[in-house]
């Protein structure tokens, strides 16, 4: 199991881009999308919702605390509008 501190590329995980979601429409796509990379047993994503107003980066926060299949996240070091996920495999 990786740890989200010792992920290099984050270029290699599949990503989310929720540029010019809504709240509501970003909590769908966030769950759906942690759904199908469950399924596909991807264990690291990343989900980029920018910097913005924080409307977005704070409903990505919590749906990801709600989410049952979510074992960690964090701001991604080099850029805070990236999130990146460690879910269930």
């Amino acid at each position: 199991m990786t740890k989200l501190n010792e992920m290099i590329f984050i270029d290699n995980y599949p990503k989310l881009d929720l540029h010019g979601y809504d709240r509501d429409s970003a909590r769908v796509a966030i769950n759906d999308f942690i759904n199908d990379n469950h399924k596909m047993k991807k264990e690291l994503i990343t989900i980029i919702h920018g910097v913005g107003t924080g409307i977005v980066k704070e409903e990505t926060k919590r749906t990801l605390q709600k989410n049952p299949l979510v074992i960690d996240f964090k701001i991604c070091n080099s850029n805070e509008g990236c999130t990146i996920v460690q879910i269930k495999v």
